[in-house]
């Protein structure tokens, strides 16, 4: 049954109110006249939330909700996730070559485009739309288990191509800060060259340096590691009636761990709401770079997303639940990942920059996130 879009439209806002009100209290909460959450407290809550409180998150919310069979039914939304990086990384590539980008951005335009957030606005999202009166997922507490559990799959999968793919992009980019733009073109025309004349012996020496500098500390980050203790504890039936199921003898464990993932949405969007500040004062950043992001995150994207969830439902490939096709349309038109900003406090390159684009960005998201939330849902019900 088709409702009506003024009703469709409301019980799509709701969920992105939600994540602006806590982002505006974060905000004030940052000024000047109450700095509770200044600059320095920021970093420290970040740090907080990127080894205790995400972790603890992804690692309990998969526990709990992913089994074998679960994973077999959901196998598209890795792949889907995938999609939503690459073609995101993509439209950055474009953007980045239609705009001029400095250098030293070139990885944090790539990483805008390419990640969205599809851990914590989803785990608020999805519940909120389910308990939401005149929601068209059916009844609220089926809808709820289902969705925590596609919401909860998201996030790991995502947070492995974020701390994997986007982090070493923006690592690598905090590096080229420091050099100026002549030698990196220099470098670049320089490396271009080699690559196309160097013989086999050099271009082997060449991939192991790189391999070589490939950090595995970065690559499995705290997040990743805890996915993968997620995914082994809910898959695995013996280990699961140790940690999960009901009277399994270490359950206590996984109730510590998740009331500690309780934390990670409040704080980091808390701590959004304090770096959007930053954006409010403006960095000399090109106006044409944020009105590109936007374009990508919000028309470009959302729009691959229809034909390719079309297309995968057109040769068999994802199954007809309602609810799985509107996650995995939604995960095509969300605001960048909020771990961007985690990943450039980290490095300390382009944090004016991302301030910026993280502030237009999410002022925008009321309206484009309702709007596309409204019409997935009426595509898919």
């Amino acid at each position: 049954m088709k409702m009506k879009l003024l009703q469709l439209f409301i019980t799509a806002s709701i969920p992105v109110l939600k994540t602006l009100l806590i982002t505006a209290l974060g905000s004030y909460l940052a000024t000047e006249r109450v700095n509770i959450l200044g600059e320095d407290t920021r970093k420290h809550l970040n740090s907080v939330a990127f080894f205790v409180f995400n972790p603890a998150l992804v690692g309990s919310s998969l526990a709990e909700t992913i089994t074998y069979d679960s994973m077999i039914k959901l196998w598209f939304m890795p792949v889907n996730i995938l999609l939503t990086f690459v073609v995101g990384s993509i439209f950055g590539w474009i953007l980045n070559l239609l705009t001029r980008t400095p250098p030293h951005l070139r990885g944090l335009i790539m990483g805008f485009c390419a990640a969205g957030n599809l851990g914590n606005l989803l785990l608020i999202i999805i519940p909120a739309v389910c308990k939401e009166k005149g929601s068209p997922f059916g009844a609220a507490d089926v809808c709820y288990t289902s969705g925590m559990a596609y919401a909860s799959l998201s996030m790991a999968i995502s947070a492995v191509y974020l701390w994997s793919y986007v982090y070493n992009i923006m690592r690598i980019a905090s590096k080229r800060n420091t050099l100026d733009q002549d030698t990196i073109q220099s470098l670049e025309r320089s490396s271009i060259t080699n690559q196309i004349m160097a013989p086999p012996g050099k271009l082997k020496n060449r991939v192991m340096k790189v391999v070589k500098k490939l950090n595995l500390e970065t690559i499995f980050s705290p997040s990743i590691v805890a996915a993968i203790i997620g995914f082994v504890i809910g898959v695995v039936p013996p280990v699961r009636k140790v940690f999960i199921d009901d009277g399994a003898p270490l359950r206590v464990i996984n109730d510590t761990v998740s009331l500690l993932g309780g934390g990670a949405i409040p704080t980091v969007t808390l701590i959004i709401g304090g770096n959007l500040l930053k954006g409010l004062r403006g960095s000399g950043i090109q106006t044409s770079l944020v009105i590109g992001v936007i374009i990508v995150r919000y028309v470009a994207l959302p729009l691959t997303g229809i034909l390719i969830v079309k297309g995968a439902m057109k040769f068999g490939l994802v199954h007809s639940d309602p609810l799985y096709l509107f996650v995995l349309l939604l995960q095509f038109s969300l605001p960048p990942a909020v771990n961007i900003a985690t990943i450039t406090q980290l490095f300390g390159a382009g944090e004016k920059e991302c301030s910026v684009i993280m502030l237009w960005t999410y002022v925008l998201a009321s309206v484009a996130l309702t709007f596309w939330s409204a019409f997935f849902m009426w595509l898919v019900v």
